[in-house]
């Protein structure tokens, strides 16, 4: 049988763990970061055991149970009985969402995406680029039995994913060459960029003609067209990708979809009054 939630919080001992903190972050709070690594996990499943949960953010199971005590009391995690799990609770909902109403680019994108998926008959993905990292926040799927999927909320290495590449290719090279320093490029498939070299050439591709393509860079097999979507200061703040089986988003078919990518994402750029600057000096 399992205990009843513990509602004492445990006390915060040692320094935060320095893999989770920004350069020249200022120093973090031991404990929040714990229960919001606890949070990050649920929101990757469906619901998770306490033994599950605790193995998998590297934690005491007393430590996790007494954390999620606390997130409970607040409904940010609710505690299924019959199950015996935990998952995301209902004010995580809430807190979700008043970012999707202050983000214009989720308003705006919503119909230009329908519109693209329509028409090519592939998932279509909108993300945001966090550090090195793509974020997904919004998709609408496709009817093929074989599709692309991701959970909102997911997490990519910026360097093999489509609108990954999209967006850092839109960095200046000095602050692209600082954030490559500070980055490693791991492999996912024999067709993963993982040298500088080898990832900026692509980039300045990119560039060029105003695109990307995840060329089974991810997952073997699954390919992905994209591009960047501007704020009204010229900066790319989102990206557009267009994801599918290889097989579907075959080299004949790559020049059509990567023009209606662009397309797509140049009205959603236009749609919340944003616009492409000059190209920036390189």
């Amino acid at each position: 049988m399992a205990r009843s939630p513990d509602p004492t919080p445990s006390r915060p001992r040692g320094r935060p763990r320095e893999d989770r903190l920004k350069p020249d972050a200022p120093a973090t709070n031991q404990t929040l970061e714990k229960a919001l690594g606890l949070l990050k996990v649920l929101s990757a499943h469906d619901g998770m055991s306490l033994t599950e949960l605790s193995r998998e953010a590297g934690l005491a199971a007393s430590t996790a149970h007494r954390l999620l005590a606390t997130l409970s009391a607040h409904d940010l995690v609710s505690w299924d009985e019959p199950s015996q799990k935990w998952s995301i609770g209902i004010e995580a909902l809430r807190i979700g969402m008043a970012f999707q109403r202050r983000n214009r680019i989720l308003t705006a994108g919503r119909p230009e995406m329908l519109r693209l998926m329509e028409a090519t008959g592939e998932t279509v993905n909108l993300a945001m680029l966090d550090g090195f990292e793509v974020v997904f926040v919004a998709q609408v799927e496709c009817e093929a039995p074989i599709r692309a999927f991701f959970r909102i909320g997911d997490r990519r290495s910026a360097h093999a994913s489509g609108i990954g590449k999209a967006l850092l290719a839109q960095r200046d090279d000095r602050a692209l060459e600082a954030l490559l320093k500070r980055r490693e490029l791991p492999q996912y498939t024999a067709k993963t960029l993982i040298t500088p070299e080898a990832l900026c050439a692509d980039l300045s591709a990119i560039r060029m003609r105003g695109w990307s393509l995840d060329d089974e860079e991810a997952h073997i097999g699954m390919r992905c067209v994209a591009a960047p979507v501007f704020n009204e200061y010229g900066e790319a703040r989102a990206g557009i990708s267009l994801s599918g089986p290889a097989l579907r988003l075959n080299d004949e078919r790559l020049p059509q979809l990567a023009q209606q990518v662009r397309e797509t994402a140049a009205r959603i750029t236009e749609r919340i009054g944003g616009h492409l600057l000059s190209p920036v000096s390189r």
